[in-house]
Protein backbone atom coordinates (compact mmCIF):
# COMPACT_ATOMS: atom_id res chain seq x y z
CA UNK A 1 0.00 0.00 0.00
CA UNK A 2 0.99 3.28 -0.69
CA UNK A 3 0.66 6.74 0.52
CA UNK A 4 -0.30 9.40 -2.47
CA UNK A 5 -0.58 13.35 -1.31
CA UNK A 6 -2.29 16.39 -2.42
CA UNK A 7 -1.38 19.84 -2.92
CA UNK A 8 -3.13 20.63 0.06
CA UNK A 9 -1.64 17.81 2.03
CA UNK A 10 -4.56 15.36 2.26
CA UNK A 11 -3.14 12.13 1.99
CA UNK A 12 -4.87 8.64 0.60
CA UNK A 13 -4.03 5.09 0.83
CA UNK A 14 -3.40 3.13 -3.04
CA UNK A 15 -2.77 -0.44 -3.47
CA UNK A 16 -0.58 -1.03 -6.59
CA UNK A 17 -3.49 -2.25 -8.16
CA UNK A 18 -5.67 0.57 -8.05
CA UNK A 19 -5.66 3.83 -9.63
CA UNK A 20 -4.89 7.33 -8.30
CA UNK A 21 -8.14 8.20 -9.16
CA UNK A 22 -10.36 5.04 -7.44
CA UNK A 23 -8.22 5.04 -4.46
CA UNK A 24 -9.09 8.62 -3.91
CA UNK A 25 -12.64 7.63 -4.45
CA UNK A 26 -12.85 5.14 -2.09
CA UNK A 27 -11.19 7.67 0.41
CA UNK A 28 -13.93 10.12 -0.19
CA UNK A 29 -11.65 11.87 -1.84
CA UNK A 30 -13.34 14.05 -5.32
CA UNK A 31 -10.74 14.52 -7.83
CA UNK A 32 -11.52 16.27 -11.11
CA UNK A 33 -12.47 13.63 -13.60
CA UNK A 34 -15.12 13.25 -16.78
CA UNK A 35 -14.78 10.03 -19.21
CA UNK A 36 -12.72 7.39 -17.11
CA UNK A 37 -11.31 5.76 -19.92
CA UNK A 38 -7.43 7.67 -20.87
CA UNK A 39 -9.66 9.50 -23.45
CA UNK A 40 -10.29 12.88 -22.43
CA UNK A 41 -7.94 14.88 -20.40
CA UNK A 42 -9.86 16.13 -17.42
CA UNK A 43 -8.05 14.08 -14.66
CA UNK A 44 -4.41 15.37 -15.56
CA UNK A 45 -1.92 15.64 -12.78
CA UNK A 46 1.63 16.46 -12.34
CA UNK A 47 3.17 14.02 -10.40
CA UNK A 48 6.03 15.99 -8.42
CA UNK A 49 7.36 13.11 -6.62
CA UNK A 50 7.42 9.12 -6.65
CA UNK A 51 6.40 7.08 -9.86
CA UNK A 52 3.57 5.14 -11.58
CA UNK A 53 2.55 2.68 -14.21
CA UNK A 54 -0.13 3.34 -16.79
CA UNK A 55 -2.86 1.00 -17.57
CA UNK A 56 -3.29 2.09 -21.22
CA UNK A 57 -1.15 4.17 -23.55
CA UNK A 58 -1.78 7.43 -22.57
CA UNK A 59 -2.63 8.70 -26.27
CA UNK A 60 -3.83 11.92 -25.14
CA UNK A 61 -0.98 13.59 -23.69
CA UNK A 62 1.80 14.89 -25.23
CA UNK A 63 5.43 13.85 -24.97
CA UNK A 64 6.72 17.47 -23.44
CA UNK A 65 3.94 16.44 -20.87
CA UNK A 66 5.32 12.64 -20.47
CA UNK A 67 8.30 13.75 -19.89
CA UNK A 68 7.44 16.60 -17.16
CA UNK A 69 5.78 13.31 -15.02
CA UNK A 70 2.08 14.65 -16.03
CA UNK A 71 -0.20 11.42 -15.63
CA UNK A 72 -4.09 10.78 -16.17
CA UNK A 73 -5.33 9.56 -12.92
CA UNK A 74 -7.56 7.16 -13.88
CA UNK A 75 -5.06 5.55 -15.94
CA UNK A 76 -1.91 5.52 -13.29
CA UNK A 77 -1.45 3.42 -10.52
CA UNK A 78 1.74 3.80 -7.90
CA UNK A 79 4.94 2.24 -7.65
CA UNK A 80 5.44 4.35 -4.83
CA UNK A 81 4.68 6.71 -2.47
CA UNK A 82 3.57 9.96 -4.43
CA UNK A 83 2.87 13.71 -4.28
CA UNK A 84 0.65 15.41 -6.69
CA UNK A 85 0.24 18.91 -7.83
CA UNK A 86 -3.17 19.08 -7.38
CA UNK A 87 -6.01 19.91 -4.61
CA UNK A 88 -9.30 17.61 -3.90
CA UNK A 89 -12.92 18.91 -4.50
CA UNK A 90 -13.57 20.03 -1.16
CA UNK A 91 -16.52 21.62 -0.32
CA UNK A 92 -18.73 20.44 -3.98
CA UNK A 93 -21.41 18.36 -3.46
CA UNK A 94 -21.51 15.65 -5.57
CA UNK A 95 -24.58 13.53 -6.22
CA UNK A 96 -25.12 9.79 -6.37
CA UNK A 97 -24.97 8.38 -10.06
CA UNK A 98 -28.09 6.89 -10.94
CA UNK A 99 -30.11 4.67 -13.77
CA UNK A 100 -33.45 6.00 -15.01
CA UNK A 101 -35.89 6.32 -17.52
CA UNK A 102 -36.68 9.11 -19.00
CA UNK A 103 -39.08 9.92 -22.83
CA UNK A 104 -38.78 12.09 -25.30
CA UNK A 105 -40.58 15.42 -24.64
CA UNK A 106 -39.80 17.18 -27.67
CA UNK A 107 -37.05 17.55 -30.68
CA UNK A 108 -36.38 20.69 -32.23
CA UNK A 109 -33.72 21.53 -35.64
CA UNK A 110 -31.67 23.91 -34.65
CA UNK A 111 -29.65 23.38 -37.49
CA UNK A 112 -28.85 20.73 -40.45
CA UNK A 113 -26.41 19.16 -38.12
CA UNK A 114 -27.79 20.26 -34.48
CA UNK A 115 -30.90 19.10 -32.90
CA UNK A 116 -32.33 20.11 -29.16
CA UNK A 117 -33.69 17.19 -27.40
CA UNK A 118 -35.87 17.50 -24.05
CA UNK A 119 -36.39 14.49 -21.75
CA UNK A 120 -38.83 14.25 -19.05
CA UNK A 121 -38.52 11.62 -16.14
CA UNK A 122 -40.56 10.31 -13.86
CA UNK A 123 -41.80 12.46 -10.78
CA UNK A 124 -40.38 10.76 -8.32
CA UNK A 125 -36.64 10.66 -9.99
CA UNK A 126 -35.02 13.29 -7.76
CA UNK A 127 -32.59 13.19 -10.45
CA UNK A 128 -30.06 15.88 -9.31
CA UNK A 129 -26.95 17.26 -10.50
CA UNK A 130 -24.23 19.69 -11.00
CA UNK A 131 -24.90 22.64 -14.05
CA UNK A 132 -22.16 21.60 -16.44
CA UNK A 133 -22.27 17.85 -15.74
CA UNK A 134 -22.75 15.20 -18.63
CA UNK A 135 -24.95 11.94 -18.50
CA UNK A 136 -24.86 8.93 -20.35
CA UNK A 137 -28.01 8.12 -22.80
CA UNK A 138 -28.90 4.85 -23.65
CA UNK A 139 -31.05 3.54 -26.36
CA UNK A 140 -30.93 -0.35 -26.92
CA UNK A 141 -27.56 -1.48 -26.94
CA UNK A 142 -26.19 2.28 -27.86
CA UNK A 143 -24.55 4.23 -25.25
CA UNK A 144 -23.17 8.11 -26.03
CA UNK A 145 -22.92 10.29 -23.70
CA UNK A 146 -23.74 13.97 -23.38
CA UNK A 147 -23.86 17.10 -21.22
CA UNK A 148 -26.79 18.82 -19.94
CA UNK A 149 -28.08 21.99 -21.47
CA UNK A 150 -30.36 23.45 -18.61
CA UNK A 151 -29.96 23.59 -14.60
CA UNK A 152 -31.61 21.53 -12.48
CA UNK A 153 -35.05 22.14 -11.46
CA UNK A 154 -37.77 20.30 -10.31
CA UNK A 155 -39.41 20.07 -13.45
CA UNK A 156 -37.42 16.79 -13.77
CA UNK A 157 -37.21 17.56 -17.47
CA UNK A 158 -33.37 17.79 -19.40
CA UNK A 159 -32.25 19.59 -22.47
CA UNK A 160 -29.46 18.52 -24.49
CA UNK A 161 -28.25 19.93 -28.07
CA UNK A 162 -26.79 16.86 -30.28
CA UNK A 163 -24.87 17.27 -33.24
CA UNK A 164 -25.24 14.61 -36.45
CA UNK A 165 -21.97 12.55 -37.20
CA UNK A 166 -21.82 11.19 -40.69
CA UNK A 167 -22.25 7.39 -40.56
CA UNK A 168 -22.85 7.73 -36.36
CA UNK A 169 -24.99 4.70 -35.05
CA UNK A 170 -26.59 7.24 -32.44
CA UNK A 171 -26.85 9.74 -34.92
CA UNK A 172 -28.88 7.75 -37.29
CA UNK A 173 -31.49 7.06 -34.23
CA UNK A 174 -31.24 10.71 -33.50
CA UNK A 175 -31.72 12.34 -36.92
CA UNK A 176 -33.42 9.66 -38.30
CA UNK A 177 -35.89 7.10 -36.03
CA UNK A 178 -36.60 9.34 -33.06
CA UNK A 179 -39.91 9.75 -31.99
CA UNK A 180 -42.02 11.63 -29.42
CA UNK A 181 -42.41 9.41 -25.70
CA UNK A 182 -39.67 7.66 -27.05
CA UNK A 183 -38.19 5.62 -24.02
CA UNK A 184 -34.32 5.79 -23.07
CA UNK A 185 -32.35 5.49 -20.21
CA UNK A 186 -30.13 7.98 -18.53
CA UNK A 187 -27.13 7.59 -16.31
CA UNK A 188 -25.19 10.09 -14.29
CA UNK A 189 -24.61 12.32 -13.67
CA UNK A 190 -20.91 12.45 -14.68
CA UNK A 191 -17.85 14.99 -14.52
CA UNK A 192 -16.20 17.62 -12.85
CA UNK A 193 -17.08 20.43 -15.10
CA UNK A 194 -19.23 22.99 -13.17
CA UNK A 195 -18.74 26.29 -11.72
CA UNK A 196 -16.04 26.91 -8.81
CA UNK A 197 -16.63 29.38 -6.10
CA UNK A 198 -14.31 32.29 -6.45
CA UNK A 199 -13.40 35.63 -6.01
CA UNK A 200 -12.05 36.53 -9.36
CA UNK A 201 -13.24 39.54 -11.54
CA UNK A 202 -13.93 37.55 -15.18
CA UNK A 203 -15.23 34.81 -15.61
CA UNK A 204 -14.73 33.42 -19.18
CA UNK A 205 -16.09 30.57 -21.21
CA UNK A 206 -15.12 29.29 -24.67
CA UNK A 207 -17.50 27.29 -26.37
CA UNK A 208 -17.52 25.37 -30.05
CA UNK A 209 -20.18 23.42 -31.21
CA UNK A 210 -22.35 21.93 -29.12
CA UNK A 211 -19.81 22.47 -25.90
CA UNK A 212 -22.75 25.24 -25.83
CA UNK A 213 -24.52 22.98 -23.42
CA UNK A 214 -22.95 22.92 -20.12
CA UNK A 215 -22.26 26.61 -20.72
CA UNK A 216 -26.04 26.82 -21.28
CA UNK A 217 -26.56 25.48 -17.64
CA UNK A 218 -23.82 27.15 -15.94
CA UNK A 219 -24.95 30.33 -17.36
CA UNK A 220 -28.70 29.73 -16.29
CA UNK A 221 -27.30 28.98 -12.49
CA UNK A 222 -25.55 31.97 -12.64
CA UNK A 223 -28.65 34.64 -13.59
CA UNK A 224 -30.44 32.84 -10.79
CA UNK A 225 -27.85 34.01 -8.20
CA UNK A 226 -27.03 37.13 -10.60
CA UNK A 227 -27.66 39.70 -7.09
CA UNK A 228 -24.35 38.07 -5.97
CA UNK A 229 -22.61 38.25 -8.93
CA UNK A 230 -22.73 42.28 -9.81
CA UNK A 231 -18.78 42.64 -9.08
CA UNK A 232 -18.25 39.67 -11.59
CA UNK A 233 -17.68 40.51 -15.28
CA UNK A 234 -18.78 37.32 -17.71
CA UNK A 235 -17.52 37.12 -21.18
CA UNK A 236 -18.78 34.40 -23.49
CA UNK A 237 -16.88 33.29 -26.82
CA UNK A 238 -18.67 30.64 -28.95
CA UNK A 239 -17.07 29.51 -32.19
CA UNK A 240 -18.56 28.18 -35.36
CA UNK A 241 -17.97 27.83 -38.81
CA UNK A 242 -20.51 29.91 -40.21
CA UNK A 243 -23.03 32.11 -39.47
CA UNK A 244 -25.60 29.35 -40.08
CA UNK A 245 -23.95 27.06 -37.16
CA UNK A 246 -24.74 29.68 -34.22
CA UNK A 247 -27.94 28.45 -32.78
CA UNK A 248 -27.63 29.54 -29.27
CA UNK A 249 -27.82 33.19 -28.08
CA UNK A 250 -27.54 33.44 -24.09
CA UNK A 251 -29.55 35.47 -22.35
CA UNK A 252 -27.81 38.66 -21.34
CA UNK A 253 -30.89 40.76 -19.53
CA UNK A 254 -29.35 40.14 -15.85
CA UNK A 255 -25.71 39.38 -16.44
CA UNK A 256 -23.01 41.85 -16.65
CA UNK A 257 -21.86 39.37 -19.79
CA UNK A 258 -20.07 40.39 -23.14
CA UNK A 259 -21.66 37.66 -26.07
CA UNK A 260 -19.23 37.57 -28.66
CA UNK A 261 -19.74 34.66 -31.85
CA UNK A 262 -15.99 33.69 -33.80
CA UNK A 263 -16.70 32.33 -37.25
CA UNK A 264 -13.67 30.57 -38.48
CA UNK A 265 -14.35 29.80 -41.77
CA UNK A 266 -17.28 32.80 -42.98
CA UNK A 267 -15.96 35.06 -45.61
CA UNK A 268 -19.01 37.15 -46.46
CA UNK A 269 -22.16 39.01 -44.83
CA UNK A 270 -20.07 38.73 -41.36
CA UNK A 271 -18.81 42.27 -39.38
CA UNK A 272 -17.98 40.20 -36.59
CA UNK A 273 -15.01 38.59 -35.03
CA UNK A 274 -13.31 35.92 -37.47
CA UNK A 275 -10.32 33.14 -36.63
CA UNK A 276 -10.59 31.45 -33.11
CA UNK A 277 -12.45 32.32 -29.93
CA UNK A 278 -9.00 31.74 -28.35
CA UNK A 279 -6.91 34.07 -30.22
CA UNK A 280 -9.95 36.10 -30.38
CA UNK A 281 -10.36 36.57 -26.50
CA UNK A 282 -6.69 37.45 -26.30
CA UNK A 283 -7.84 40.48 -27.99
CA UNK A 284 -10.03 41.68 -25.41
CA UNK A 285 -6.89 42.31 -22.97
CA UNK A 286 -9.30 40.62 -20.19
CA UNK A 287 -6.89 40.84 -16.67
CA UNK A 288 -6.08 36.71 -17.33
CA UNK A 289 -4.23 36.87 -13.79
CA UNK A 290 -7.92 37.58 -12.38
CA UNK A 291 -10.01 35.12 -14.19
CA UNK A 292 -11.19 31.59 -14.36
CA UNK A 293 -11.95 30.26 -17.62
CA UNK A 294 -14.04 27.19 -18.55
CA UNK A 295 -13.91 25.37 -22.18
CA UNK A 296 -16.01 23.17 -23.59
CA UNK A 297 -15.65 21.76 -27.49
CA UNK A 298 -13.31 20.30 -29.34
CA UNK A 299 -10.33 18.85 -27.87
CA UNK A 300 -7.93 21.13 -30.42
CA UNK A 301 -9.70 24.27 -29.27
CA UNK A 302 -9.20 23.52 -25.89
CA UNK A 303 -5.19 22.13 -26.04
CA UNK A 304 -4.86 25.45 -27.83
CA UNK A 305 -6.46 27.73 -25.83
CA UNK A 306 -4.87 26.24 -22.23
CA UNK A 307 -1.48 26.82 -24.21
CA UNK A 308 -1.84 30.20 -25.09
CA UNK A 309 -3.83 31.85 -21.57
CA UNK A 310 -1.21 30.12 -19.80
CA UNK A 311 1.88 31.85 -22.17
CA UNK A 312 -0.02 34.85 -21.28
CA UNK A 313 -1.15 34.89 -17.08
CA UNK A 314 -3.95 32.79 -16.89
CA UNK A 315 -3.11 30.55 -13.78
CA UNK A 316 -3.11 26.84 -14.58
CA UNK A 317 -5.63 25.62 -11.60
CA UNK A 318 -7.77 27.94 -13.10
CA UNK A 319 -8.79 26.59 -16.51
CA UNK A 320 -11.70 24.31 -16.43
CA UNK A 321 -12.50 21.88 -19.63
CA UNK A 322 -14.71 19.08 -21.03
CA UNK A 323 -13.49 17.84 -24.48
CA UNK A 324 -15.65 16.49 -26.48
CA UNK A 325 -14.51 12.45 -27.79
CA UNK A 326 -16.52 11.73 -31.16
CA UNK A 327 -17.77 8.25 -31.01
CA UNK A 328 -19.64 6.37 -33.76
Amino acid sequence: MYKIQLKNNKLFDCSPEETIFNAAKNSGINLDHSCLSARCRSCIVKVLHGKTKNIEDELVLTKEEKNDNFVLSCNAKPISDLKLDIEDLNGITFYDKKIVPAKVDFIKVETKDVIRISLRLPPNSDFKFNSGQYVNLNKGNLTRSYSIANKYSSKNQLEFFIKKYQNGLMSKYWFEDIKPNDLLRIEGPVGTFFLRKSNFKNIIFLATGTGVAPIKAMLEDIEEYSKEQTEKSFWLFVGARFKEDLFWTPKIDKLNIKYIPVLSRQNNNWDGEKGYVQDVLLKQQIDLENAQVYACGSSEMINSAKELLFKNNLTENNFFSDAFVQTN
